[in-house]
């Protein structure tokens, strides 16, 4: 069998240079393999065929036998398109053409019989198919048909006449050359135990599947395939790392976390906190070198986590530092975790840009000296002036605004690289989190504190806003504070901020016996921080804001939160703002305002949002609705997300699966010298070199 990868795409019979050249820059199809690997994003029946009488605007794509009664030349110019009129006996539709005008007169008769598929739409009153594949009824054997493929085609592909028909031809004309079976990417013993289609059937039937039968194996097999290859490079690399990277053993619990636990924590710790306390400490004793990711909604105790597991490692000798991303975040962890340690014998620093001169000197003396015990700071902390006596332990909040190379970064920082500890209240669904941060182990903190109540959550339109500032005043009143938030993007900058601005007034003379107080990103720092301030003394009671609010500020007496132009927002964004109030243990409102039109997609998003507070579930929905490549900040996670056939969000539970596959091989085979697995890691290997992004996560 010829190497199909080696074989160029122009010399494909139909192709040629100008074509090659349309393929390679729009789809980036350079070989006969590369198109083998563009599967269809749908299929459509050709097997059957409706009557005229039983079609109506609304259907998919239909098939249709009949005659052309006469040609028509419509319009002028610009306008002008040819319709021919076509019946087959029950009624009558209107192909329509808008180029090509010519070569359709010349090529299709009158009173001849032809089958026409196409999507039916109403125009004036009529059923229209507009450029519809016409077949002489001889050309085409319908029972053969079945399942046709449908190709995504961009608009430069269209003008080069590459439809989705003509990739289907090229592909039939590879398809013919697979007369021997390709090279098999997986082992037997693997298609044995899955029971998988072979690869060259598999191929062949998600192109030109004779059933829904075939084609639901074909799927599968290539789901698997593409999946196990991503689950086994992420957990060759975690062993890889492992080996190579021995962890400090925290042995003991000592007197630093004993009296914390027994004099200076005074509430019960939630179930989900001491799961997530004991898997830490389990990783922290094992003599390898943590890497977990703790997960868990705005107010689940995450800190606190955190500080406790920090204690173990001040007790065994060692340093901890806790890295956040905005200076108002670090100022806050500073100020909660020397609230719980009031009191106790521990140093603990801030250091951010603006702690300068000699504060920032007796930091840096006191780090090296081992004298500071906790440091929490900015990403102030990776600079390289910055050098530990002994760092043992790091945690790194909102994980998803650092970046890989800031956290690398960190290790050098210590002779042996430090435990870890990655948290994020943006809820990650399970399936995702395994494939971004494959080689990190995952806990989820998934209970409140008690006493928590949830968000009531209510969707408004904006013309009844003089209802909704009565419930605000009344709030006020009750002596609470409000946010109002806005949307800022990037693309209409001078616009939102212009929509803030115009907002800030209008709150302004809405409640003329308040304070109101703005931020935004466009400010400088110092003011920003001023403002903050106002609200979080309690002296202003409104803050009008865009999203820089979204992480970080804790005000426990905010208890309304309104979010204008709520359509805007993603999904986890909307759930990541709700999580800002709630603090306290009064009832906390979320209210979400929008204009009345409102597409599809949105209606569903506001919906999940009114009916759960649940951040997985939320992250789930997302994910789906949206696809992973927007979920925030991943893409600079590297990992492969031009998967080509399987799905993140809808393919969860193979995921799943195809991991515990891949487990069993790593662990059987931690070297891969075992000669029954030569195939996968060869293919592991090959894939490596492709232009998939399989760079690994630190």
């Amino acid at each position: 069998m010829f190497d199909l990868a080696s074989r160029d795409i122009k010399y494909l019979s139909g192709v040629g240079p100008q074509r090659a050249a349309v393929l390679n820059k729009e789809l980036g199809i350079y070989s006969l393999q590369d198109l083998l690997y563009y599967f269809p994003y749908k299929y459509v029946d050709r097997s059957r065929i409706y009557s005229i009488y039983e079609l109506d605007g609304n259907m998919p794509y239909i098939q249709l036998k009949g005659e052309i009664l006469s040609f028509e030349d419509v319009g002028e110019g610009r306008n002008r398109r040819l319709v021919a009129h076509f019946s087959d006996g029950t009624g009558v539709v209107d192909l329509v053409w808008f180029q090509g005008v010519k070569y359709i007169i010349g090529k299709y008769k009158i009173r001849q019989e032809y089958v026409v598929f196409g999507k039916p739409t109403v125009f004036n009153g009529r059923i229209n198919i507009a450029h519809p594949d016409v077949d002489a009824v001889a050309d085409l054997k319908l029972e053969t048909m079945g399942l046709r493929p449908y190709y995504n085609t961009t608009e430069k592909m269209k003008r080069s006449s590459l439809n989705s028909h003509a990739i289907e031809k090229m592909m039939a004309t590879v398809v013919k050359l697979l007369s021997d079976p390709l090279p098999e990417t997986l082992s037997p013993a693997i298609l044995r135990e899955h029971h998988l289609m072979p690869l060259t059937e598999a191929l062949v039937n998600i192109h030109f599947p004779t059933s829904a039968e075939l084609l639901r194996k074909a799927q599968y097999r290539l789901k698997f395939e593409e999946l196990f290859y991503v689950q086994l490079n992420i957990l060759r690399y975690a062993r890889d790392r492992q080996r190579k990277y021995r962890g400090y053993v925290f042995s003991k619990i000592g007197d630093i976390f004993n009296t914390f636990y027994s004099k200076n924590l005074s509430f019960e710790l939630t179930n989900a906190q001491k799961r997530v306390l004991k898997e830490i400490r389990r990783d922290m004793g094992m003599g390898r070198q943590m890497n977990r990711l703790l997960q868990g909604d705005v107010g689940s105790g995450k800190t606190l986590v955190a500080l406790m597991s920090m204690l173990i490692a001040l007790d065994n000798g060692y340093q901890a530092c806790m890295m956040a991303p905005t200076e108002i975040l670090a100022n806050q962890h500073y100020d909660t975790i020397r609230e719980f340690l009031h009191g106790m014998d521990v140093r603990v620093e801030l250091l951010t840009g603006s702690v300068k001169g000699k504060r920032r000197e007796a930091i840096l003396a006191g780090l090296l000296s081992g004298e500071v015990q906790i440091l929490i700071g900015t990403h102030a902390v990776i600079e390289d002036t910055v050098n530990f006596a002994s760092l043992g332990f790091v945690v790194i909040d909102e994980q998803h605004r650092f970046g890989v190379a800031q956290r690398a970064r960190l290790w050098t920082k210590s002779a042996q690289p430090p435990h870890v500890l990655v948290m994020t209240a943006t809820p990650i669904p399970r399936t995702l989190a395994m494939t971004l941060y494959g080689d990190l182990d995952v806990s989820v903190i998934d209970e409140l504190p008690p006493g928590r109540k949830p968000i009531a959550t209510i969707h408004q339109f904006d013309n009844r806003r003089e209802s909704l500032y009565r419930s605000v005043r009344k709030q006020i009143e009750e002596g609470r504070q409000v946010y109002i938030v806005y949307p800022l993007i990037k693309e209409s900058e001078k616009i939102d901020l212009k929509n803030l601005e115009e907002g800030y007034l209008h709150v302004c003379e809405a409640f003329p016996d308040c304070k109101v107080c703005k931020v935004h990103g466009k400010m400088k720092p110092a003011e920003k921080d001023r403002e903050m301030q106002l609200f979080v003394s309690g002296e202003a009671q409104i803050m009008v804001a865009t999203t820089v609010i979204e992480v970080g500020v804790n005000v426990p007496n905010a208890s309304v939160m309104i979010i204008e132009n709520a359509e805007r927002f993603g999904l986890s964004q909307l759930h990541q703002l709700r999580g800002r109030v709630g603090r306290g243990a009064d009832q906390s409102y979320c209210i979400l305002v929008t204009g009345y039109k409102l597409a599809e997609d949105t209606r569903k998003r506001l919906e999940i949002m009114v009916r759960t507070n649940d951040g997985f579930e939320i992250a789930e929905a997302d994910l789906k609705l949206r696809g992973p490549g927007d979920l925030e900040g991943t893409q600079q996670s590297g990992i492969a997300f031009d998967l080509k056939i399987a799905d993140i969000a809808r393919d969860g539970q193979l995921l799943q699966y195809v991991r515990e596959v891949a487990q069993k091989i790593v662990d059987a085979d931690p070297n891969g010298v075992l000669p029954e697995n030569e195939i996968l890691w060869r293919q592991l290997k090959a894939l490596r070199k492709t232009n998939v992004n399989w760079a690994a996560i630190s």
